[in-house]
């Protein structure tokens, strides 16, 4: 094992176990790309602020610039971290008396938690980009189910009618608010805490505000102890990411009750279902599944996360390691699920047919038939309420029972309370049902129309600002490259 460039003043060597019980380096590959960056923004901040002289920093961009073209997998790997390991190779090409420079004024806390932040915000846009993918898909299925009535539920019990348009937009709707936590989650993790060094800053006259542009972060986390202490950031997206997940587990649970046979509202496209190695005849609906179940392991890292920086004492504590992986595999398993969601739904079957079939079913219309009573008659509503439970009881849920038995039943109060047979027949039609959802939010075609208009048009506006960060990013890695010579 080949001595570490940063014990070899204070300590011996570290124990073989030690060292990989302690070492990140397999978690860090996460960020290596952003490392080499911070390196390069950081040498050309210490020769502008005249730090270092010119040929240094002409050795170290090359040796840098080369070190990133190799690759991550060239790096030593019997190290702490990557930070380390590209120290390492950097001496090994430059040599020690310039690679030796590199880390003036700096610290593997504010470093590490820079590219943490770089990384992260790299997978938020991605995240967002897949969400909103989604989103598209679920306005397109809303808008050209405006009129395909079905069932609506509560306590998974039908409940009233109302489209599959306006059920697929509340969906749409969550993931809106999801999209907004992760552009809050984004805008905090955006901050640059480069230049705190180890806690206290430094006494090198670095210029935090020209690293924190040459980066493309938005500003710096001006306290030193705070910008390598704090992980609120992460622990933010990691909420956001969970908040994601429930939502699309939300989804993914009603398209696996959709599709079996006691539903049969939707078919999964065979290239997101499994068969059974014994039973022929299954399709499963493995990947909704998954998703689902994902679900937990991403709360579980949110969870974990959280636990991890309870009652850490400021500053920097190497507790904070073990929350990278956990950032890393949630917001990828997030990003993963969403765009599988998103495939299935592209691909879904919809049986039309059989959710208008069972759009009455379960008395569905029972709540317009209390409504009709109430205003037809000036009767207080719970005293309505009271008249149809009552039909609802004897089972008279439907027009031919009511032609049957309800007239028997019900007969002497409806005449007597002024309702007429239209009366009754337009309140128990499903149509006519969601049609009087006509206020604002309601299933009706006017107000599905006016929402997804509305919902269209912020669309766009959120992907036109995604598109912004994203171009903003590309080029001030670009300006940094190119100002080191790539």
């Amino acid at each position: 094992m080949k001595q570490n460039i940063i014990r070899k003043g204070r300590l011996a060597e570290f124990d073989e176990k030690a060292l990989r019980f302690t070492s990140s380096i397999a978690a860090d590959a996460w960020f290596f790309r952003y490392d080499v960056l911070v390196d390069l923004a950081h040498v050309a901040m210490l020769k502008r602020q005249s730090i270092i002289e010119q040929t240094t920093f002409e050795v170290l961009t090359k040796a840098l610039l080369k070190i990133n073209e190799e690759g991550y997998v060239k790096l030593p790997r019997d190290v702490d971290d990557v930070h380390v390991a590209i120290e390492t190779a950097l001496t090994e090409r430059a040599g020690s008396a310039h690679a030796g420079w590199l880390h003036v004024g700096r610290s593997r806390n504010d470093e590490v938690a820079t590219c943490i932040r770089m990384a992260l915000r790299h997978d938020l846009l991605v995240l967002m980009n897949a969400v909103l993918a989604l989103q598209d898909t679920l306005l397109e299925l809303s808008a050209s189910n405006a009129a395909t009535i079905m069932p609506g539920f509560t306590h998974l019990q039908h409940a009233q009618p109302t489209s599959l348009g306006h059920h697929l937009l509340a969906h749409c709707d969550a993931l809106e608010r999801d999209l907004e936590r992760l552009a809050n989650s984004y805008e905090r993790t955006n901050q640059s805490p480069l230049g705190a060094a180890a806690f206290a800053s430094t006494g090198w006259p670095l210029d935090r505000d020209f690293v924190a542009s040459a980066l493309g972060f938005d500003g710096i986390v001006e306290n030193s102890m705070d910008a390598v202490s704090t992980r609120d950031f992460a622990i933010e997206a990691l909420s956001a990411a969970s908040n994601v997940m429930i939502t699309l587990s939300r989804l993914a649970e009603e398209l696996i009750l959709w599709s079996t046979s006691e539903f049969g509202y939707v078919e999964i496209d065979d290239e997101f279902a499994s068969t059974s190695s014994i039973m022929p005849q299954k399709k499963n609906p493995d990947t909704l599944e998954l998703i689902r179940a994902k679900t937990g392991s991403v709360i579980g890292d949110f969870t974990a996360s959280v636990v991890i920086c309870k009652a850490l004492p400021f500053s920097y504590n190497l507790d904070l390691q073990e929350i990278t992986p956990h950032l890393q595999q949630a917001i990828a398993t997030t990003i993963d699920c969403a765009r599988i969601a998103n495939a299935v739904l592209e691909t879904i079957s919809i049986n039309k047919q059989r959710l208008a079939e069972m759009s009455a079913v379960g008395f569905t219309t029972a709540t317009e038939l209390a409504d009709t009573i109430a205003r037809t008659a000036h009767v207080p509503f719970r005293t309505a309420h009271t008249i149809v439970g009552d039909l609802a009881r004897v089972g008279a849920c439907d027009l031919d029972a009511i032609d049957k038995v309800g007239l028997r039943h019900l007969g002497k109060q409806l005449s007597q309370l002024g309702l007429t047979a239209d009366d009754v027949t337009e309140a128990l039609d499903v149509n006519r049902n969601v049609a009087k959802r006509d206020i604002a939010g309601g299933p009706a075609a006017s107000q599905l129309k006016r929402m997804l208009k509305a919902r269209r048009r912020r669309h766009k506006v959120r992907q036109q600002r995604l598109l912004l960060r994203q171009t903003a990013l590309q080029a001030a890695e670009k300006g940094l490259l190119t100002a080191s010579g790539a």
